[in-house]
């Protein structure tokens, strides 16, 4: 007998209806809907082919409107001008840089050529780029002159001076110390002013040959679901960060269960993306999710701003809005909040910071928001793992990171890796097609969080109620989280111990009103400097060295005997947060009630 077909949503919300109720903290994302099985080039072809004039991205700031059919052929003749400069399927492509239209061409060219987009962080500072380069070993680097305060430019000069031998609109660089890298193409103000060393971008858009052309179409016919198509770096507890590596399957399957469980396939469907496209806040849950729902995306401004937010869903009528609770309270708060119409909100995304139930009953209640979703993930599951269900009610959604998503499992385990009973706090860990492929070029750090059977392990601390649900009510590897960015301490910690006056240093996160927390650093100093440094010299030491969100807020000075250590000689960071928080008079500061993150 023949089984009477049913919606993509009967079958989303059916999958939870089938999970086996246990009493182990151990849940399977059951499906009636199968996985994607294609590549995410094949994914905007078909696009193309059902919806070729369809508006896709909108960049307000730069006035870009681009249809499917539009993005395509940008994608195309960058792709083309990649491999004409001898990039090839595999080779590492960086792209450092806010939100702008170029950002998402090279998102989709290097899919179409089969390269490996590696997102870099628009606030790193030359350090942090010189290990991002390295590690991965891009080939080319794609970049806007600078940003705000940060001059991309001399940064890359200072890591690569052989760019600065090279003639104007020229690169093909050669570099004793990145003997990879090849390739700097700079987009934006560089028309009537070439940089030394560096291709325009324009003139990359229009390299491409017929030869070119027929390279990549063979390319396309032998790229698979499973190659790697994107390196995400995650902050690393070893004090460096780490590449994640994403496969096409991975990041294409969760953008469109992502986009089922928000309903996206059902109607029509706006989004506003103020989140940056570096992370995968905006290039998997915005754009991908966008892209296997055929829909729209609109990106406001080139990083954050609060009004440009608001106005963009007042002019675009979007439908959805996403951000962290620290954007969203910014947005509620600015003082011309009231003078736009918001009435076209049905849904959004919170994630990626700690998230006050009082701030989404505002949401809720102030910005029409009644299907807003919370997301948990990590950059490692491609990224969101557990995601709430529209059907719950608002006061059920914003207790719990959610339910698993399809055809992925979860499960509470202790230190020993046993599986706890439902109730009991342990460690979040996840298997399925999400999982990452590896940190690039580093096996022993892949094996730690990886087990033999494809468990990978979060590190963050959870409770499995007995619906299937999870509260995050920790994190293992003390990671701040400030205004959705990832600080891991030690990185902070490593760099610190740089400066010649500090002797040692111990960081943890205190709790922030706008931020949801804010760094502190324990700093020691150095006997004969005692009384010499101030906080500030500090801070102004730290500034374009590390991203501004890095540097610590907070610097109290303590003497040896000041610091709470275990029997072993460990310090007690639990010990440290507390003390600070009396001390920076921060008690009064409410502590968010469910850290989310994606």
């Amino acid at each position: 007998m023949l089984q009477e077909p049913i919606s993509l949503e009967e079958a989303a919300l059916s999958a939870h209806a089938m999970a086996q109720p246990s009493r182990k903290s151990y849940v399977h994302g059951c499906s009636q809907i199968p996985l994607l099985f294609e590549t995410v080039g094949e994914r905007l072809r078909s696009a193309v082919d059902q919806t070729p004039n369809k508006e896709f991205v909108i960049f307000k700031r730069e006035n870009i409107r681009r249809t499917y059919h539009q993005l395509l052929k940008d994608a195309e003749r960058l792709a083309c001008g990649l491999i004409h400069l001898g990039v090839e399927k595999g080779d590492r492509v960086g792209i450092w840089g806010p939100n702008t239209y170029e950002w998402v061409t090279a998102q989709f060219a290097t899919a179409l050529g089969g390269m490996v987009l590696v997102n870099i962080n628009p606030s790193y500072q030359s350090e942090e780029l010189r290990f991002a380069l390295g590690k991965v070993d891009i080939k080319a680097l794609i970049t806007p002159p600078g940003f705000k305060k940060s001059n991309y430019y001399q940064s890359i000069k200072d890591v690569i001076p052989e760019i600065g031998l090279r003639p104007p609109g020229r690169s093909d660089v050669s570099s004793s110390c990145f003997p990879v890298f090849r390739h700097l193409i700079i987009f934006g103000d560089t028309e009537d002013k070439p940089y030394p060393g560096a291709w325009k971008y324009s003139d990359v858009m229009k390299m491409g040959t017929e030869d070119d052309r027929l390279k990549l179409a063979k390319t396309e016919r032998e790229i698979q679901p499973d190659d790697p198509i994107n390196i995400q770096y995650t902050s690393g507890t070893t004090g460096q960060p780490k590449g994640a590596t994403l496969t096409h399957h991975n990041v294409l399957n969760n953008a469109f269960f992502i986009g089922i469980r928000a309903g996206y396939h059902e109607q029509k469907t706006i989004i506003c993306i103020p989140n940056p496209l570096y992370h995968c806040f905006g290039c998997v849950l915005g754009v991908l999710a966008a892209l296997t729902h055929l829909q729209t995306c609109v990106f406001p401004a080139p990083s954050f701003e609060a009004l440009a937010a608001l106005q963009a869903v007042d002019e675009e009528k979007c439908t959805a809005l996403y951000g962290t609770p620290t954007m969203f309270i910014d947005m509620l708060n600015h003082p011309d909040y009231h003078k736009y119409n918001y009435d076209s909100i049905r849904s959004g995304f919170i994630a990626g910071a700690p998230c006050p139930i009082t701030l989404c009953r505002r949401l809720v209640n102030e910005m029409h928001m009644t299907d807003m979703q919370v997301c948990y993930g990590t950059t490692e599951t491609s990224p969101v793992s557990f995601m709430s269900i529209r059907d719950d009610p608002p006061e059920q959604r914003i207790k719990s990171v959610g339910h698993i998503m399809d055809h992925l499992e979860a499960a509470i385990v202790d230190k020993h890796g046993k599986i706890l009973p439902r109730g009991e706090k342990g460690e979040v860990i996840v298997r399925g097609y999400s999982v990452m492929r590896c940190y690039w070029n580093s096996e022993e750090q892949t094996k730690k969080e990886i087990t033999e059977d494809r468990w990978y392990h979060t590190g963050d601390i959870a409770v499995m109620h007995d619906n299937g649900t999870i509260s995050i009510v920790g994190r293992s590897k003390d990671m701040i989280v400030r205004g959705g960015e990832n600080i891991y301490p030690t990185e902070v910690e490593q760099f610190l111990f740089k400066h010649p006056k500090i002797e040692d240093a111990h960081i943890v996160g205190v709790p922030d009103e706008r931020y949801g927390e804010s760094v502190c650093a324990w700093v020691r100093l150095h006997e004969s400097a005692v009384g010499n440094v101030t906080e500030e010299q500090i801070k102004n030491w730290c500034k374009g060295k590390i991203a501004h969100f890095k540097i610590p807020r907070y610097i109290l000075f303590k003497k040896e005997h000041e610091f709470p250590l275990t029997v072993t000689g460990k310090v007690k960071k639990f010990e440290i947060r507390e003390q600070s928080k009396i001390e920076l008079g921060l008690q009064q500061i409410t502590d968010a009630v469910e850290p989310s993150s994606a």
